[in-house]
């Protein structure tokens, strides 16, 4: 066993002492871009085995993850139960919810599929409820910064820095890009308008894990307000899975009628918010590999910026922004 891990065993049996003297495997979970590390401790003699989360103050959100995991399970969301929490030491013990996660499925059929996106969407649709006006200053400051307009400008910056300057090559601050701009502009100042809720912020099929026929999130440690559509498109336009038209529409469908919402007005603002979702997860994938040192996630530029296009072209006033690149992979 390598020293570190012999290290976090030490100080998972100082939190539990009843595990001393039980032989515990170290299995190490690589996935994600995140800072943090994940291990699954598989502890001898029936014993369930948990994970242990080490986290760094890297990022302003990692300690956001346990306030965060009180919060969404008072609502009755499907998240892990914290057994310990060591803020010293930055270590936190989770329920271990499996190894299969939603993108685990993209190569099954639709009736497969269809029933495990409406209940992830089922889960969404609980902290999509809690409506700003609900949640006191304090509840606020728990969380991370709310999408205002100012961090929808960052992400679209992210997107012109990392993206279209960096991997495409384009100088876009020339004037041929103007109306593009304005575009940008004009969208981020309708979204900041708009009613906020609570919103996990990455809703993608990899923070969705499966558990029989029922949804479980994580990676929510940057629960924050914004827009439920935001959280929508994350999901229904994920690059890592794949959806026909039809299916896309399906979903969106079904979570308007469990909510109780006009499509119609469910739809518009979706096509905006996936604009803008699509841009900076663009935006990210372009620093992650050329940047980062996480050259596979390049591998899904084609997919985001296939998606972003369809966008533009069934969103309202969305055109302007193909400018940015069209005919660029």
């Amino acid at each position: 066993m390598l020293p570190e891990h012999e290290a976090l065993l030490i100080f998972t049996r100082e939190q539990f002492p009843e595990l001393d003297g039980t032989p515990c495997d170290v299995e190490v979970i690589l996935k994600g871009a995140s800072d943090r590390h994940f291990y699954r401790l598989n502890w001898q003699r029936d014993r369930d085995p948990m994970i242990l989360m080490v986290y760094t103050l890297a990022r302003r959100d990692n300690p956001k993850f346990v306030p965060a995991t009180h919060r969404l399970r008072k609502i009755g969301a499907h998240v892990p139960e914290v057994y310990a929490f060591d803020e010293q030491r930055l270590c936190v013990w989770l329920e271990d919810l499996g190894r299969i996660d939603l993108q685990s499925f993209n190569d099954h059929s639709w009736e497969r599929r269809f029933p495990l996106y409406q209940a992830t969407l089922r889960e969404a649709a609980k902290f999509h409820g809690v409506g700003e006006s609900s949640l006191t200053a304090g509840d606020v400051d728990e969380l991370e910064p709310g999408f205002d307009e100012a961090l929808y400008e960052w992400e679209q910056g992210y997107f012109l820095e990392h993206f279209v300057g960096g991997y495409l090559g384009r100088e876009f601050s020339n004037a041929e890009y103007k109306t593009a701009h304005e575009t940008l502009r004009q969208l981020r100042r309708r979204l900041a308008r708009l009613q906020r809720c609570l919103v996990h912020r990455d809703f993608q099929s990899q923070n969705v894990l499966i558990r029989g026929e029922d949804a479980w999130l994580v990676d929510y440690q940057g629960l924050r307000l914004g827009l439920a559509e935001y959280d929508l498109a994350s999901l229904l336009y994920d690059p890592y899975v794949n959806f026909t038209r039809t299916e896309r529409g399906t979903l969106l469908r079904y979570y308007a009628e469990h909510r109780g919402l006009a499509l119609s007005d469910v739809r518009e603002i979706f096509y905006l918010c996936a604009a803008q979702r699509l841009m900076q997860a663009l935006g990210a994938y372009a620093n992650l590999s050329r940047n980062l040192g996480k050259p596979h996630y390049e591998q899904h530029i084609p997919a985001a910026v296939s998606n972003l296009a369809e966008v533009c072209a069934e969103g309202q006033g969305l055109h302007e922004l193909r400018m940015f690149f069209a005919g660029g992979l």
